[in-house]
């Protein structure tokens, strides 16, 4: 497989505290990798350095072969709505936007029309199981069903790779389980690298390879595909 996203001897400190101390990790087309550790290891500063949101004090991020690390942070922005998408424990969507333009968004912040976004958002909610649920606002959605429009508003603009932090954190298991499923299955269909930080152990079950931070360091663990 080829290497998709790639962090090389990346190091991170808040003062004093080191929390990333020289990880080297590389992740390839099609892989779902799972970031495990405890809280404070450093697991999450591991995907904001990966995902462009913060810049390692030192080492370099390569995607399929840019450096992102040493980019101006408009270009960082940009990458972040193109090639990258996420979902985060809480979905962070917008209150006041009905489902449908929670998921074109990224499509619109990035100069498609609205009606052209709002189509091509459209076509995710059969697939996630969302059917009908377009003019719903967050507050009319189940825990899950606004998790799976997340996972569409992630992977709306296609992108290479999507990172996915606590995604199940504010679920019940069943519906974790179901979430984590959907995830995995939808990112794999478009061809998408998945990378989710999580504590959990079955979370982590569903990817392909896990790796555990501790204290800042990597160290490399297996997993695999539920059945």
């Amino acid at each position: 497989m080829n290497d998709v996203l790639v962090g090389q001897a990346l190091t991170k400190r808040f003062g004093q505290t080191v929390a990333l101390g020289g990880v080297d990790i590389t992740v390839r087309a099609g892989e779902a990798v799972a970031i495990m550790g405890p809280s404070g290891s450093g697991k999450s500063t591991l995907l904001h350095c990966l995902a462009g949101i913060m810049k390692p004090d030192a080492g370099e991020v390569h995607l399929l072969g840019t450096r992102i690390d040493a980019m101006r942070e408009r270009q960082r922005s940009a990458l972040r709505r193109t090639r990258f998408g996420f979902v985060f424990q809480f979905g962070q969507l917008l209150p006041e936007l009905p489902a449908e333009e929670n998921v074109a968004l990224p499509l619109m912040l990035g100069g498609v029309p609205r009606a052209e976004a709002v189509r091509q958002a459209r076509e995710w909610f059969g697939p996630l199981g969302l059917r009908s649920m377009e003019a719903r606002r967050p507050g009319e959605l189940s825990g899950g069903q606004a998790q799976r429009v997340a996972i569409a508003r992630a992977l709306v603009s296609r992108p290479a790779v999507v990172f996915a932090d606590e995604p199940t954190g504010a679920l019940d298991q069943r519906t974790g389980q179901d979430t984590m499923r959907l995830l995995v299955e939808a990112t794999r269909h478009n061809d998408a690298s998945l990378i989710v930080v999580t504590h959990d152990p079955n979370v982590a079950g569903w990817c392909d390879r896990t790796v555990e931070v501790r204290d800042g360091q990597l160290l490399t663990g297996v997993g695999g595909v539920r059945a």
